[in-house]
């Protein structure tokens, strides 16, 4: 059994961790709620811009497709994976889930003969694909706890050249979209190319609802249609296009930043409350130890004292 003195030790030593989870939590908590307004603020209008595409090519219909980032590429060959993960650990399996998620996708394609171009944001992204012998294309690092529009702006540039130039033929990105401070939500995203994109899912969706009988939503579809464009649709789908992807990277970089201090919040708290628990694992121990070392003293006294007679 251990002794009085190292169990007092080992209390002095959880309590000073349980000290230090506790005062991250209180951080990480603060900074979600910043993360949360910042998600509150930015939705709205990235929605907006997501609808806006959509109609704008729904509006240019098969000009759309004289467009680079707009026509597909006839065969699927090189696939770009951005995977966006933390600067930073002690957040349970948050930036895990997204490296085994991205590892099983390249397994799939790899599977139909599919090259997987790598590309990461966050140094436990950049690190853990390293470590696998993945060769990154982009790695972008120094950012996450408060991603600004330009970081995003920047790994969309590599990714729309990366299309445009045909080095890739698909572009997909995976996150974790926050739900709760619970629970992050493993996102897998199209950007690249639009007929293929998350907003033309989207559009499905909405044609999909209206074929089951909601003559309503289909009215809603043609009068989106209607819109007059000026100038015309392919001229405003050039710009729509390239901020649509930012905008894109730029929710997932956001959400990203609020599921991690969420995911970290969650993991301290679990800390502290499994160091409280070790606490008192620990005191229990003392006093059986120094229960047992008064014991032994006394046997020892008596033995003395029976000693002496």
């Amino acid at each position: 059994m251990a002794s009085q003195r190292d169990v007092k030790n080992r209390i002095s030593s959880v309590k000073n961790i349980q000290k230090i989870t506790r005062a991250m939590e209180m951080v990480a908590g603060a900074r979600l709620r910043r993360a949360e307004q910042r998600i509150a603020a930015l939705r709205p209008y990235a929605d907006a811009l997501r609808r806006m595409t959509r109609q704008a090519a729904q509006a240019a219909g098969a000009e759309a497709t004289r467009l680079p980032l707009l026509s597909e590429h006839e065969s699927t060959d090189r696939v770009g994976l951005l995977l966006v993960t933390g600067d930073r650990g002690l957040a349970g399996g948050f930036n895990s889930q997204i490296i085994r998620a991205g590892v099983r996708i390249s397994d799939v394609y790899a599977e139909d003969d599919v090259q997987t171009a790598w590309y990461a944001t966050g140094r436990r992204g950049v690190s853990s694909l390293t470590f696998r012998g993945r060769e990154l294309d982009g790695s972008y690092t120094g950012f996450t706890d408060k991603p600004a529009y330009s970081d995003a702006r920047s790994i969309a540039d590599d990714l729309i050249t990366g299309y445009v130039d045909g080095g890739l033929d698909r572009v997909e990105i995976i996150y974790n979209a926050y739900i709760s401070p619970l629970t992050q939500q493993v996102t897998r995203e199209t950007l690249l190319p639009l007929s293929h994109a998350t907003i033309a899912a989207e559009e499905s969706q909405d044609g999909d609802s209206a074929d089951a009988g909601e003559p309503s939503d289909r009215s809603k579809i043609v009068q989106r249609a209607l819109v007059d464009y000026e100038p015309d649709p392919e001229e405003i789908l050039k710009r729509l296009v390239p901020d649509y992807v930012e905008i894109s990277i730029y929710r997932a970089l956001v959400e990203s930043t609020a599921g991690f201090f969420g995911a970290q919040m969650t993991a301290m708290r679990s800390a502290s409350d499994n160091a409280s628990d070790i606490i008192t694992d620990l005191t229990l121990q003392m006093n059986r130890a120094r229960q047992a070392e008064i014991t032994q003293e006394i046997m020892e006294v008596v033995a003395g004292a029976e000693g002496l007679t």
